[in-house]
């Protein structure tokens, strides 16, 4: 099991929220009404957490150590969007999400393959990391700054953690395994080519609620995610292209191959593809009599 490892792993370095956070820091002139109010979206948007965890339990029921895991998972990503509240509740009280605002994001995802959606909270966890650590760069305000530094580390040892769960798969399932995180790789390191930003929270997860199936649409303000990333923090091309480095380089390490580019990593997963298909084939042939 790794669930007992990760644990304690994780135990190690949790931050305390009143003694970790230099809330006597707090600097009104740093703050503008432009910035708490992306706080306030941040805020909402990691309590998305809770439909996260609960897809997760549903779709991994024959994996209690997984399930365990998703116990500190879901502790820790909860926690962040009691400190961005807590923040606001301090320093902004105005703008606290309401419990309605909060409970909008929780609704039903449908099931999917649980390989496709390991790998995709690992990339998602690695472009939260970044967007987090960009975020706190455009911030100038003391206590926000730290705070966003904080949530990117965490980010970056829960990216470590699927990691971990993703090496079991790949010792459990073989090319399949490969297929599924090939497949949702390309997707993800392919931000630069798609009209939206690429993470989880902005994905298509309810076919019976579209449009308003992603959580970012049942947000108060379901076009801020864009803005916050183009014009306010400018996550532009050189912060993705970090993105895409650190994807590309725990596929190569994962898979034993090198990645250098995403053009790469979609000729091997065309590769698994057609190795998965021709198995498929030849399991399916009939056995020829006599044999």
């Amino acid at each position: 099991m790794l669930y007992p490892e990760l644990f304690k792993q994780l135990e190690a370095v949790r931050w305390n929220m009143d003694t970790d956070i230099p809330w006597a820091q707090f600097d009104s002139s740093r703050l503008s009404d432009e910035q708490a109010q992306t706080i306030k979206m941040n805020a909402i948007t990691e309590w998305a957490a809770l439909p996260a965890t609960e897809m997760f339990l549903r779709d991994n029921r024959d994996d209690s150590d997984f399930c365990a895991f998703m116990s500190v998972w879901f502790f820790e990503e909860q926690k962040h969007s009691l400190v961005l509240m807590e923040y606001l509740r301090r320093y902004r009280p105005d703008l606290v999400p309401s419990e309605a605002e909060l409970h909008e994001v929780r609704f039903e995802f449908d099931p999917a393959p649980a390989l496709e959606t390991l790998m995709l909270h690992f990339c998602g966890e690695i472009r939260l990391n970044h967007w987090y650590r960009c975020a706190a760069e455009w911030h100038s305000e003391p206590v926000i700054k730290v705070i966003y530094e904080t949530l990117a580390r965490d980010e970056a040892r829960h990216g470590g953690a699927y990691l971990r769960y993703m090496k079991r798969a790949l010792n459990r399932f073989g090319d399949e395994a490969k297929a599924a995180f090939a497949k949702v790789g390309v997707l993800m390191a392919s931000a630069r080519r798609t009209a939206q930003a690429l993470h989880p929270t902005n994905l298509h997860v309810n076919l019976r609620l579209f449009p308003r199936d992603t959580v970012q649409s049942r947000l108060p303000n379901p076009q801020w995610l864009d803005q916050w990333l183009d014009k306010q923090i400018q996550f532009d091309a050189v912060w993705e292209n970090k993105v895409v480095e650190r994807i590309l380089h725990n596929m190569s390490l994962l898979l034993d191959r090198s990645f250098a580019s995403v053009s790469e990593l979609n000729r091997y997963r065309k590769e698994i593809a057609a190795a998965l298909a021709k198995s498929a084939a030849l399991a399916a042939a009939p056995i020829p009599a006599g044999a």
